[in-house]
């Protein structure tokens, strides 16, 4: 088979692999390549499988469609290839909270000692995994896009709030994109004030409250992560695992990186990277997290289309200074009163001045990173780079 892989990051990398692998012709597409509007490229293509990244609406992606190519997500891709080995699937998807979701229910199946991988929007491309009993596949509105045969012994929605609308164009096409992750699930694992009708999403739903008696409480900060434990403690019972295995994930389960994550204290101030927070739902559950200390907080980035009125409204008496930066530093100067610093390493110095022993610096941008860095993981890792550096010279 002849395959255009399009997109060159870690999964189209993954992809290309696993085609080789094969024996498949592989033809490589990428902005990098500069031949990303080349429809010959797609002569005698039998199959498109598109990094997350790569909006349907691409000239290449659209051209295939009316071919009547396939389009695939890598996702698509990976399920196909392990499906047949009889690995079973747990999808977790939802605005916020899916990658400590995914990672949580990946220590609770090593804790019942059953063979997984955790893979997906996590970092780790499903076509990289090679065999496992059960995958935890986190899976994005973008890789879900393009799902065709993808069937989830259990499907976990964590959440629903506006989110990418830049690149959806509205919340209803972004839930709609979310929502396919209950197609052919066997078990939907779903909030339980899911705020529209949910009775058709498969034959077994169970809904899930961050009020749940849990087995054990979870050692992570904050409600929302009380709610992230309720649902994974649903889907690990839907798949299986037993109550002292939960109960051992969620007592040592520490959290994954930028999202909450202490990176130091010094001088009684404590730093919290949570650069994951790159809408305003996440900002306003980093605010909750930390609602009884003062807080100086750093907001800003690129722009994602959000409304930033909500956040303003979540900003309490606690936040005792606010730290904008990058481009989104004016639009959110119109609904907050901060300083504008321009940089990350500004306003880390600007509220380092200001905080006094038990405040807190918090990193909680709102936003998305690509304005001034190449991911939330780059962002985040120049924050404790730059705190690391703070301490040293103090």
């Amino acid at each position: 088979m002849k395959v255009l892989v399009y997109g060159t990051a870690r999964s189209g990398r993954a992809v290309r692999e696993r085609l080789e692998e094969r024996g498949d012709g592989v033809v490589l597409v990428d902005r990098s390549l500069g031949n990303e509007n080349d429809l010959a490229l797609l002569d005698g293509v039998e199959l498109v499988v598109k990094s997350p990244g790569v909006p349907g609406e691409r000239p290449l992606v659209r051209a295939a469609r009316e071919r009547g190519v396939a389009v695939w997500s890598e996702v698509e891709l990976g399920y196909r290839l392990l499906a047949p080995a009889g690995t079973r699937f747990v999808g977790v998807t939802g605005t916020n909270g899916k990658t400590t979701t995914a990672e949580l229910l990946g220590a609770i199946f090593r804790a019942g000692g059953r063979d997984v991988a955790v893979a997906g929007n996590v970092g780790t491309p499903l076509t990289s995994v090679r065999a496992a009993e059960w995958v935890v596949c986190e899976l994005s509105s973008f890789q879900l896009e393009d799902v065709h045969e993808l069937a989830c012994a259990v499907a976990v929605l964590l959440n629903l709030e506006p989110d990418h609308l830049d690149r959806h164009g509205s919340f209803e096409a972004y839930r709609a994109a979310k929502l396919r992750i209950f197609e052919r699930a066997r078990v939907a694992i779903v909030p339980q004030l899911l705020p529209f009708d949910n009775s058709y999403l498969t034959d077994t739903v169970i809904e899930f409250a961050a009020t749940d008696p849990l087995p054990a409480e979870p050692l992570l900060r904050g409600a929302h992560n009380r709610e992230n434990a309720a649902a994974a403690t649903a889907a690990a019972r839907a798949a299986g695992i037993g109550e002292e295995a939960i109960a051992e994930a969620l007592r040592t389960f520490a959290g994954v990186p930028h999202r909450l994550e202490i990176v130091a204290e010094r001088d009684g101030v404590t730093y919290v990277n949570d650069s994951k927070a790159t809408n305003v739902a996440a900002a306003r559950r980093a605010l909750a997290a930390y609602a009884d200390e003062p807080v100086h907080l750093i907001l800003g980035g690129s722009l994602k289309g959000e409304d930033f009125a909500p956040l303003a409204d979540a900003i309490a008496s606690n936040v005792r200074s606010v730290h904008l930066i990058g481009e989104a530093a004016a639009a959110l100067a119109r609904a907050v009163d901060g300083h504008d610093d321009g940089t990350l390493e500004q306003a880390l110095a600007h509220a380092s001045a200001l905080a006094r022993p038990g405040d807190v610096v918090l990193l909680s941008p709102a936003c998305a990173s690509f304005d001034q860095f190449e991911s939330f993981e780059h962002r985040g890792e120049t924050f404790r780079r730059l705190v690391a550096r703070e301490r040293a010279q103090s």
